[in-house]
This record gives C-alpha cells, structure tokens and sequence, in this order.
C-alpha cells in the first residue's frame, strides 16, 4: 500500500462542529479567545511538537510571548517576532508531519492575539498533530476524518467551558471561508 498523502489540516469549514466552533469563538473577546487558545496548545499540541524536538523551544516560547502580551509585559510587535519563530520550526518540521502540524497550531494560537481567526486554524492544525500522533501516517483519509471529528468535538467542549456567558467585547470576525 502506498503512504497517503497527508494534509496539513484536517477537517472542514461546513462541518456542523466546525461552525458551532466558529459560533462560539464569534461570541468571545479576544482576551478570552487567546487564553484558551495558549492553554489548549500548551496542554494538547505542544508535547507533541516537543516529543520530536525537544530542544526546541521556538514554539513554547511563542506561547509564552501571547501571554506576555496579553498581560502587558510584551510588546505585540516583540510577541509577533517570537511568534514568527515558531512558524519557522513548523516549516523546518517537513519530514514530521504531526509535530509540524502541532508546530503551526501552537504558532496559530499564538497569533490569536493579532488575528482571532487564528482560534479556529489552530483547531485545523491541532486535529491534524493529535490525529497524526496517535494514529500514524498510514491510514487513510476517512479514518483521518473521523478521528479528527472527535476532536473537534473536545475542542468546542473545551472552548463551551471557557467561554465567557454574555462577553461584552466579542471579538468582530470576518470568516472568508
């Protein structure tokens, strides 16, 4: 059998889970959006970029760098430089592609805080890292799917639970998708 071509996200915009993703990111501030985004890419996407590079710290450090942004103890312009780093490792990360996949959903959620969108790319990215990690690169694209659908379904879970009732400042989003 010959190895499938894998991609570099998984899942789709017109998937229903998808959109109640996109449903609920729409109803957050961007302060909200970002800390979810850092703690689920610290928690999920993170060790499996560091179990292949575990010497690199570009993407933690990216991580690190919204969060100081987010508590004013950086400069978003410094954040976004720190950040860039991180979308270097993922291109560098060719031959691994579920950490390269983790690699662009921590640098993604990092991004959050210049682009809110960035908390939907991450969970493209992320299914991509965890599906890849724990099935392999063998499988085939329905399995892929099907594996991913489930975590999208822990995403939106997790975000449901962060998600702040009646946000005052819900970020202003423009999906072209």
């Amino acid at each position: 059998m010959a190895k499938p071509t894998l991609r570099k996200i998984l899942g789709h915009a017109d998937d229903p889970v998808i959109n109640a993703l996109m449903r609920v990111i729409e109803t957050q501030s961007k302060t909200t959006l970002v800390n979810w985004c850092i703690r689920y890419a610290q928690e999920y996407f993170l060790p499996i970029y560091e179990e292949t590079f575990p010497t690199d710290r570009r993407p933690r450090a990216a991580l690190e760098a919204s969060a100081g942004w987010l508590n004013k103890v950086l400069k978003p312009t410094d954040a976004k430089k720190i950040i860039r780093e991180a979308a270097a490792a993922a291109k560098e990360a060719e031959d691994y592609p579920q950490a390269q996949a983790a690699a662009r959903a921590v640098s993604v959620a990092a991004s959050v805080i210049s682009t809110p969108t960035g908390a939907l790319g991450m969970t493209f990215y992320g299914a991509a890292a965890i599906v890849y990690h724990r099935a392999g690169l063998l499988e085939s694209p329905e399995v892929y799917d099907q594996l991913a659908e489930k975590e999208f379904s822990k995403m939106l879970a997790s975000l449901q639970k962060a998600a702040v009732p009646d946000e005052p400042d819900p970020v202003k989003i423009n999906w072209n998708c």
